[in-house]
Parts: C-alpha cells; structure tokens; sequence
C-alpha cells in the first residue's frame, strides 16, 4: 500500500467539487498517510506533448473548493493527511518573471509514492502513454521518487461525464479572489484535522505576503475540553510549519503563542485580513475595536464555512473539532507499554489512579463487572496500619503515642494533622507505609494468577507517586477538570472549596499524570457516555492481551 501520493486534479476548477468525493474515495483505496492535491485545470495528458506546470489565479471557486474536498475527505476518508498544495496559484499571468518566479520544483515533507489523476482517456490504448506523461509532469513540479508510479484513477471516464453543471454561476465562480499581503488567524491547532487544513489553505490563498498564526497557550488552553490531551504547543507549531511548507513555502509565515483572545492582531499595523467562521466573527469584530481603539485601521473579516461532523456522538460538537477527536482517544491505547518483561504475562495488571474526585473508584467497580480483579489500595492502606502489623510499630516510633486511639489503633486523622503541610513528615510516613501497601499488591496480584485470573485492576490514588508503575504492565488515568472535581468533593465529603482545592493541589496535577499515562478516560460526562469509554478500553485491552500471548 502506498504511503504517499500526489493526486493531480485535472478538471476545470468549476466542475471538480461534482467529482470530489468518488476520486477521494478511490484514492483512500491507495494512500495510507498522505495525499498531496495538485490543482492544474484543463491540463491535457493525451496531446502527445509533455505538459508544463501553469499559474492558476486565485478564484472564489478555489476556496470553494477546498472547503468541499476536505468537508468530503472528512466524510469518506478521515484518517488522509490532504495538503492542497498551492504554490502555483498566484496572481500571475503568462511566463515567469523575476517578481514572480514560478515554484518548481518544490520539496515536499513526505516523498510521494504514487501519482493520482482524474485525467478522463478518449482512447484506452492512451493508457501506458498518459501514465508516462504523468510521472514526467510531476517530476517537473515536485522533487520526487524516480521511477515514481502513475494511476489513472478513472481511465474509463470521457468527456460526455464532465459536462458543466448548469446551475453553477460561472461568472461568480471565476471572480479572482481578493488577497491581501498579510493575514492572521488565531487557534489552538491541536491534531491538525480537515477544519484546521481548510482555514489554512484558504489563508494561505489570501495572503501574497506573510501569514500570522496565534497558537493558543497555558491561560488559553485552561478552559478547553480534555485539556490534558491537547499536544505540547511545540508539537502543534511543527505540524503548522510543516504543513504550510508543503502547501505554500513562497509564505512568509510567523507562528507567534496566543495568551489572550486578541494577541498580535490588535497591534501588528501590517496586517490587513482576518479568517473568521460564523462560530467566530463576533471575535473578529471584537479585534477590530481594539484595534480602532489602538489607533489601527479595521481588519477585512473573512467569513469561512464551518466542516460538519459526520462522525460525531452524543457529547461531540456538530463540527469538526479538536475537542471531539480528544474525546474519541479517551479508552484508546495514547502511547505503548513499557517494557515489562520482568512481569509475568498473566495476570495483566492495569494501574489505575487519578485526582480526588477524578471517578477512578467508579471505573474500578465497572472494569470488575468486566471481569478483572480490583486491588483497592486504600484498602490495603487500612490494612497497613492494623493494630500489631510491623508498620504499626514503624509508624508509632517515628509518631509517637499521641497518634493513637483509645484503643491503640491509629487515628489516621490525627496523624494527617501531624503531617499535613510537612514534607518532611510526610516523606517519613510514606516511606514507612508505600512499601507495604506494594507488598500486599503483590500478595493479591499472585494470589488473582493462582485463581486464573485474566486481568487485575490496582486502584491507586498514588500510584505514580509511590513508583508502584513497575508493578502494572499498563497506566491508566482517569481526569476531570478541578472545577468539577471541586464540587465533587466538596458534596461528598463535606469540606470547604478552599479544603477540596488544597486536598488536590497536594496531588500531582492531571496534565503531569496523563504524561505517564497509556490509556486516559473521563467521568465527566453522563454514566452511560463513561461506561462506554470503559467498554472500549476494555476491547482494546483484551486485543493487546491476546496479541502479546500470540506474540505479535
């Protein structure tokens, strides 16, 4: 299967959105990865003379149709990285000048693998011909592979199924486009997906001269949905970079981090336009006061068609966004298991752990109507400090007796109060009490392989913490955000806002267990949306099992 091709669409550029989806579609048959568009209408394979690459003006139908292609990749063939490469659409006219250079040919991140067109034969027997003609045609546009391959993916279509739409106004459709020397949007970015592709293309179909991207960061990304999944700012401008190299590297392109909703575009005096959706134009407005109040003139707002979201569910947004595809990765394998060869395979230990008021206890009871066996740690903690247990003595020593109940036992709040806000104390206490919760994970854990038991689920509020992660073959994190973990505790236990916050702030951050995590889930939403994401981590979960006894 190739990973990598360019697809040449050859047709006029107001018929190619009839033609969008069926060539996608077989394209998806083909590329794994990535699908280069070439956009050169009227290009004419079978004249017996090798085609040159040509300037297409920008025109209102190109935007058109991006936003289709993609909208339609978005529908039939979601997993493609589409770049629409569009180096070659300038307000030119006639040869190259020195002002305006023609760009090949032009290095692209990936090398392509393939050639695509919809290039219609007149004649089979052109077939061996054209396919030549191709390979030599994208050699001149683009550094590729020699002896690239070349498909014609609808050779048996003529002319008679190219025929013009008669409710497309031409005369609208072929109006140049109006551009601007720079323009400026503003995003998150996170998983570059067809939304995002569509404003960057058609951005960079607007700007003749430089393009500004604010990439929204820390206070920007505090009230965003699963937060804790959205990639590192670093990993979101390396995909931007590469993307807009391949898609027009002519651009002088600056991605600056966005600490607030308005950023350079209130203050950059170069900038002339903005891109705007429906969902965002009160934004744009909102940067245009500022700006007038900043002594700069208004920005143009260009209003862009949002994607719709065919895949979405029940707490997914209409339209494509970030958001939805974080979602879709809560019960998901994020990153591969560590080595854990020094772990018996079976039973395969899960560790499960998360914030107070995360909904880990919750998940633990739903995995063990699943089948596996769940290791409560606080549990084994209680047993810990049992009147007579070496820790109990361990603990006394280092305490003293003021710690202790009538009756002997530990008053485990008094000795909190002995070490809350201590980390010396505190250290002292765990170092005495972690080791032997271990031990007693490991005497259930031996005690579920003796019984033939598939899978153990180790509740651990410190799993990571404690370093206990050697004694699992996977993490698994369970977040929410702290607004609502607050008002979780706060009516479970009783305690003050300003309790709840400081019981987590005492615990690791979500974003820094995530890290260590291989699968996340969230109980934020409605039970039945939560057992569903278990349902699917619990699939997932026993094919890994299954392929590592296969040993695949």
């Amino acid at each position: 299967m190739f990973s990598t091709g360019i697809l040449v669409l050859t047709s006029p550029l107001q018929i190619l959105p009839l033609r969008i989806a069926p060539v996608l579609s077989s394209a998806a048959q083909l590329v794994d990865r990535t699908l280069y568009v070439h956009l050169h209408p009227g290009l004419n394979l079978g004249s017996g003379s090798q085609p040159r690459p040509v300037f297409i003006p920008p025109v209102v139908d190109l935007s058109s149709l991006i936003t289709r292609l993609y909208s339609n990749a978005a529908d039939v063939c979601g997993h493609l990285d589409i770049r629409v490469l569009l180096n070659n659409v300038q307000s030119c006219s006639g040869a190259a000048t020195p002002n305006c250079p023609f760009p090949t040919p032009q290095p692209l991140s990936h090398f392509p693998e393939v050639v695509l067109t919809d290039f219609a034969l007149q004649d089979p027997h052109q077939s061996h011909q054209v396919t030549q003609c191709l390979q030599k045609y994208a050699g001149l546009c683009y550094i590729c592979r020699p002896g690239i391959p070349s498909v014609l993916l609808h050779p048996q279509l003529g002319k008679q199924q190219q025929k013009e739409d008669p409710l497309i106004n031409h005369e609208e459709k072929t109006k140049p486009l109006e551009t601007y020397s720079d323009v400026v949007v503003g995003g998150t970015f996170d998983r570059l997906h067809g939304a995002h592709r569509t404003l960057l293309s058609i951005s960079c179909l607007l700007a003749n001269k430089r393009f500004v991207i604010g990439v929204c960061d820390q206070a920007m990304l505090k009230k965003k949905v699963l937060k804790e999944l959205i990639e590192p700012y670093s990993v979101r401008v390396q995909k931007l970079q590469e993307f807009l190299q391949d898609t027009k590297p002519s651009l002088q392109v600056e991605i600056v981090p966005l600490e607030d909703p308005f950023g350079v575009s209130i203050v950059d005096p170069q900038l002339k336009c903005i891109l705007v959706s429906e969902e965002t134009r009160k934004g744009g407005e909102a940067v245009n006061k500022k700006r007038i109040e900043n002594g700069l003139p208004p920005l143009v707002l260009h209003e862009i068609q949002l994607l719709k979201d065919a895949h979405r569910n029940e707490i997914e947004e209409e339209k494509i966004s970030s958001s939805s595809l974080r979602s879709r990765l809560l019960g998901t394998l994020l990153i591969p298991p560590k080595d854990t060869s020094h772990l018996p395979p079976l039973p395969y230990v899960i560790g499960l752990t998360g914030g107070s008021g995360s909904g880990k206890s919750s998940i633990a009871k739903q995995l063990q109507a699943l089948g596996a066996v769940e290791i409560d740690c606080d549990k084994l903690g209680h047993e810990v400090y049992q009147l007579g247990t070496g820790a109990y003595h361990k603990v006394l020593q280092e305490f003293g007796s003021e710690i202790l109940n009538e009756d002997k036992t530990i008053n485990r709040r008094a000795l909190g109060k002995n070490v809350f806000g201590n980390q010396e104390r505190l250290k002292s206490l765990t170092d005495i009490v972690w080791p032997e919760i271990a031990r007693l994970v490991k005497q259930r854990i031996n005690q579920a392989r003796d019984e033939g038991k598939r899978v153990c689920v180790v509740d651990a509020a410190v799993l990571l913490e404690a370093g206990w992660t050697d004694l699992v073959h996977e993490v698994w994190v369970t977040i929410i955000p702290e607004e609502e973990a607050v008002l979780r505790i706060t009516e479970r236990d009783g305690v003050s806002t300003e309790d709840a916050l400081r019981r987590l702030r005492s615990q690791w951050p979500s974003d820094k267990q995530v890290e260590h995590a291989n699968v996340v889930l969230s109980t934020l939403w409605e039970p039945e949306v939560t057992h569903k994401q278990v349902l699917k981590a619990w699939h997932l979960l026993q094919k890994r099992i299954q392929q590592k006894a296969e040993g695949l």
